[in-house]
């Protein structure tokens, strides 16, 4: 699943290839690619026609592109697979090309959603008075935001009373964290991710904030992390911070911090990669084994 970087990478793409320009046809070729639309395919397509893109947005995972004088907005949803590509108009359609947006002007180039396992998809919705799709007004700002408020996410977690991984993923806490970056994170802070949130002071909480922060400017900056070819920015191409992974996916292999090999245990239908050294568990999970 796509985290903050990837969907950074891609809403960076479509402000400079799609913002600014004139919707002029619309063509749904697979309605579960619109089954957030509740209205249907036909409606998506006629509502769109003649509206102007504005500024995309992003907040976490989700990426949106705000309708000029509307008070709407596209959202999409990458899910496991989706990709925004900008395409020349004459290019061959991809095998799971689901929607295909036209423009009006003489640019030659066309907006697609391709989605090879159809999780992700696009929709139109209104915007609050904060200018979020209303389905998404429920998410937290993320750590790259600047008006993320340091103070009130730590007060947050620590009332949750949960683990410290749970908290990172929880996108109604901080958005945009997802079992990557988590990882990540946790392995630069040393903490065990089975670490409870009320055991965190304020200055483990701002380090732990600090290496998220770092942690996905440094992704963003090789435009994110790709494990196989279904992540990929509007132009198609594959983000390389999956090699300069520190925890994440190099199981057996050395910490780079102490040399001891990274270990991965099963976690909520996931996995969870953690150096046993520099990330001991506190001590009612060493007690459970």
């Amino acid at each position: 699943m796509p985290e903050l970087p990837e969907v950074e990478v891609v809403r960076r793409g479509l402000q400079r290839w799609v913002s600014g320009r004139t919707i002029a046809e619309v063509w749904v070729l697979h309605p579960r690619a619109v089954r957030r639309h509740i209205a249907g395919a036909e409606d998506f397509e006629a509502r769109l026609k003649g509206l102007s893109v504005g500024i995309a947005r992003r907040r976490g995972k989700y990426l949106w592109l705000p309708l000029a004088d509307t008070g709407t907005s596209i959202l999409g949803h990458l899910g496991m697979s989706g990709q925004l590509l900008v395409q020349p108009e004459d290019a061959a359609d991809e095998k799971h090309l689901r929607i295909r947006l036209r423009f009006d002007d003489s640019l030659g180039t066309e907006l697609r959603f391709v989605d090879q396992r159809t999780f992700g998809g696009l929709s139109l919705h209104d915007e609050t008075p904060d200018g979020l799709p209303d389905v998404i007004a429920h998410i937290a700002r993320d750590p790259l935001d600047p008006a993320f408020d340091d103070a009130a996410f730590h007060l947050a977690l620590r009332a949750r009373r949960t683990t410290v991984k749970r908290a990172l993923l929880d996108q109604s806490l901080i958005s945009g964290v997802g079992n990557i970056y988590a990882d990540e994170a946790l392995w630069r802070a040393r903490l065990h991710y089975e670490r409870p949130t009320a055991t965190l002071s304020r200055p483990r909480s701002a380090e732990l904030l600090g290496h998220i922060r770092d942690v996905m400017n440094a992704a963003l900056a090789v435009g994110g992390t790709s494990f196989d070819s279904l992540y990929v920015n509007v132009n198609g191409e594959s983000g390389y911070f999956d090699r300069s992974l520190d925890a994440y996916g190099r199981e057996d292999e050395p910490c780079r911090q102490c040399g001891t090999p990274i270990r991965r245990r099963p976690w909520m239908n996931r996995s969870s990669y953690f150096c046993p050294r520099c990330q001991r568990p506190p001590r009612t999970v060493r007690a459970s084994g």
